[in-house]
């Protein structure tokens, strides 16, 4: 994580995304712009919370990791989301780990100034209330209705998610061939048979394994596959 100390470009990102009047006034001092590199985790499941992030620009890898040691891919999610909400109202440890997947930019203000100057701010009450809304509906939806996709469909979400970013053309990610255990892990699989579906992936030319990483080379055929991506909402 690196600030970015440019006040002019905390401003456009504000206005871009309609956030000037949820963050007021006297806000404003308190508020800082950060960026992420891809794999570069915000904030970490367990860990203490002191820290509400905004996305403003890129895309987040939200997952939780049971007792027993295995992960679950939650969601991706673009901008405006919003990092540290619930932690935030109920004073809580992170709930989810939170890893940037493309080039991340949030705007992020301590939990400390957030109370002192926006708890009685309806505007900010009412942004984090739907966002957190949305959460709550979207986990409960997924937890019971993802694991009912089979493994292929999955995996091509899975995909299609790490490894493109809508809002930044430039960026085409891929998948680390060491990473596949926490992919099948991810996806809710076995990894015998996550290496499976890859072999038959690869034969239909979907996606090709080499030089250590896994790259998408049909993406339309991949998408169709896919369907409705089950991982973006």
């Amino acid at each position: 994580m690196r600030e970015i100390k440019e006040h002019d470009l905390l401003e456009a990102y504000l206005s871009q995304h309609g956030l000037e009047t949820i963050f007021h006034e006297p806000l404003r001092p308190h508020l800082s712009l950060y960026a992420f590199d891809p794999g570069e985790e915000l904030c970490t499941q367990g860990a203490q919370a002191d820290m509400l992030y905004v996305l403003v620009k890129g895309k987040i890898k939200i997952y939780t990791t049971s007792p027993e040691g295995r992960t679950l891919v939650i969601s991706f999610k673009n901008p405006p989301e919003v990092v540290g909400d619930i932690e935030y109202l109920r004073d809580l440890n992170i709930i989810n780990t939170v890893e940037a997947v493309s080039p991340v930019t949030v705007i992020g203000i301590s939990g400390k100034m957030l109370k002192r100057w926006g708890e009685d701010h309806a505007p900010l009450l009412r942004f984090m209330l739907d966002i957190i809304t949305k959460k709550f509906y979207i986990k409960s939806d997924f937890l019971s209705f993802n694991l009912m996709y089979p493994v292929e469909v999955r995996l091509a979400s899975y995909l299609l998610s790490v490894c493109y970013d809508e809002s930044d053309a430039g960026f085409e990610g891929r998948l680390s061939v060491s990473e596949l255990t926490d992919t099948a892990n991810l996806i809710g699989t076995s990894y015998r048979h996550l290496n499976r579906v890859i072999r038959k992936l690869s034969e239909e030319g979907m996606v090709e394994r080499s030089g250590g990483y896994l790259h998408v080379r049909d993406r339309t055929h991949l998408e169709q596959l896919a369907g409705r991506n089950l991982y973006e909402h």
